[in-house]
């Protein structure tokens, strides 16, 4: 993912972290480790990004970050209950201040009445603070473009947590 706004957000999180000497990890789902590459496509993510775990299936969430299956069972895996399990389980797992954690349905398929396509929950967590949950409505705008805005916002929240 090479997109302007990608590459300048990645910049700003790993110059802003960087100065900060503040760690960070991601937990994805639908964006299968774009949040993660885009910041290890710049210089000097090292100083900053401890991990980023891609947990695509309901098992991964799970096992790598301590979602309960009965929590997945009962809200399904598109949730701001699992969005906020994702992220606090990334930073349990992980030596980072600050997690980011997406899931969602990016498409073309996959959607529901009750979760269309477009739907995505990210979570943004600074460590001993509560989550902060966004439930965005992208619409069925086409899988890449869920996917980028997704990254972007994330990369926002990211950048959000610094403050506190």
């Amino acid at each position: 993912m090479t997109a302007p706004t990608v590459q300048s957000l990645a910049k700003t999180v790993i110059e802003r972290f960087s100065a900060h000497k503040m760690i960070v990890t991601t937990a994805e789902s639908c964006t299968g480790g774009l949040i993660a590459a885009a910041l290890t496509e710049i210089a000097g993510s090292s100083a900053v990004l401890d991990r980023g775990f891609v947990t695509y299936s309901n098992e991964a969430k799970s096992e790598m970050l301590g979602v309960p299956m009965a929590q997945i069972v009962e809200h399904g895996a598109v949730s701001d209950q699992i969005v906020s399990a994702m992220v606090s389980g990334a930073l349990a797992h992980s030596k980072a201040e600050i997690a980011v954690a997406v899931t969602g349905i990016a498409g073309p398929g996959g959607g529901s009445d009750e979760k269309p396509v477009g739907l995505v929950y990210i979570a943004a967590q600074r460590r001993n603070k509560e989550a902060i949950v966004l439930k965005q409505l992208f619409g069925d705008i086409g899988r890449d473009e869920v996917r980028e805005k997704t990254v972007i916002k994330a990369l926002q929240m990211l950048l959000d947590q610094l403050t506190p």
